[in-house]
C-alpha cells in the first residue's frame, strides 16, 4: 500500500492496545500462540488499511470504514476464508475495547461474515483403513510405533499435532482413555478401543524404549528420544499408503475425517462426535454429515435394485 513498497508503520499506542487486548485474550480464552499472531497480523493490517485509506486510528472507526476494509480485501483478492478471521479479530477487538470503555460502541455489529465454499473433507473407506492400518511391519520398533501411532489416530480421531505431542501421563491404560489438550488448551477424555489399546501396550512393551533407553515424557519417541514432528508423521503415512497401495487422496488428517465418518456411518450421534473432535461449535462437525450422507448415496446406488 505504500509507494515506496515499505510497510506502513502502526502507531506506539495502537500497537500497544492490540497487546494489551491479545494478552486479555489468552488470559480469558486461552487462544494459542497461532491464533494470537494471526490476530495480531489481521489488526495490523487493517490499521494500515486505515493510515493509507481513510487517515483514522483503529479506535476510531465507524461501521462505514469497516464496509470500506471488506470492500478493499475482495478488490484485492483475498480469500473469503482469510476475510472472515480478519473479521473474527476485529469483532473481538472491538468487544473488548467497548468493555474497557476505548470507545463508545461496536462498529462490527452489522457486519455479516463473508460466505466461505463448503469444504466437504476426504475419507478413506473403512477398507482402505484396514489396508493402511495393516502396512506397518510390526517387528521393527519404527514401524511398530507407526502401527500404535496410526491405531490410536483412527480410534480416537485426534488431530496430528495431538497425537504426536501425547505425553505418558495423558494415556490411561486401565480406563482405556487418552486425555487431549486441544486448541485453546481445552481438555476432553477420548475413549482409546481395544485395538489401539493393545498396539499401544505392545509398542510401550517391545517399542518405546528399543527406540531410545531413557524416552521421557513422550509417548511416541524418535531415535533421537524427542517426539516426531507434524512433518515427519505426515511422511510416514504417506510411506504405509503407498506400501498399500491406496491411490484415495490424503491429508494429515485423513485418518480423523475416516474416524468421523465412519462413527457417524455406524449410528454415532452428532453431538457426542462433536465432543470426540474437540469442535467447540456443532457447525464444524456438522461437516461429516455430508460426507456420511454422500457415503449412503453410494451404497444405495450400488446394491439398491431400483436405483
Amino acid at each position: 500500500m505504500s509507494s515506496a513498497n515499505q510497510p506502513v508503520p502502526i502507531p506506539p499506542a495502537v500497537d500497544e492496545e492490540i497487546a494489551k487486548f491479545l494478552d486479555k485474550l489468552w488470559l480469558k480464552q486461552g487462544v494459542s500462540k497461532h491464533t494470537s499472531a494471526a490476530y495480531q497480523t489481521d489488526l495490523r493490517s487493517f490499521q494500515r488499511f486505515l493510515t493509507t485509506f481513510q487517515k483514522v486510528e483503529l479506535l476510531q472507526v465507524t461501521s462505514d470504514d469497516l464496509e470500506r476494509y471488506l470492500l478493499w480485501r475482495r478488490q484485492q483478492g483475498f480469500s473469503p476464508r482469510s476475510t472472515s478471521r480478519a473479521l473474527s479479530a476485529l469483532k473481538k477487538f472491538y468487544q473488548y475495547a467497548l468493555a474497557e470503555r476505548l470507545c463508545s460502541s461496536d462498529p462490527t455489529t452489522r457486519l455479516a461474515r463473508p460466505k466461505q465454499p463448503q469444504s466437504i473433507p476426504h475419507s478413506l473407506s473403512e477398507a482402505e483403513v484396514d489396508d493402511l492400518l495393516n502396512a506397518p511391519e510390526v517387528d521393527d520398533p519404527v514401524q511398530l510405533r507407526d502401527k500404535a501411532m496410526l491405531e490410536v489416530l483412527y480410534a480416537t480421531g485426534l488431530r496430528v499435532t495431538e497425537l504426536v505431542h501425547l505425553q505418558v501421563d495423558q494415556i490411561h491404560l486401565q480406563q482405556e482413555l487418552v486425555r487431549v489438550v486441544g486448541k485453546g488448551n481445552k481438555e476432553r477424555l477420548v475413549p482409546l478401543g481395544e485395538e489401539a489399546l493393545e498396539w499401544l501396550q505392545r509398542y510401550f512393551k517391545h517399542g518405546r524404549q528399543q527406540l531410545f533407553s531413557e524416552p521421557g515424557d513422550w509417548v511416541f519417541v524418535t531415535r533421537r528420544g524427542g517426539p516426531l514432528t507434524r512433518q515427519a508423521f505426515w511422511h510416514r503415512i504417506r510411506y504405509y499408503a503407498q506400501r498399500a497401495d491406496i491411490r484415495s487422496h490424503l491429508s494429515p488428517h485423513t485418518l480423523r475425517h475416516a474416524f468421523a465418518t465412519h462413527l457417524l456411518n455406524h449410528g454415532a450421534d452428532l453431538r457426542v462426535l462433536q465432543m470426540l473432535l474437540g469442535h467447540s461449535d456443532l457447525s464444524t462437525t456438522q461437516i461429516y454429515t455430508h460426507v456420511a450422507r454422500e457415503r449412503l448415496q453410494q451404497l444405495h446406488a450400488s446394491h439398491h435394485p431400483r436405483a
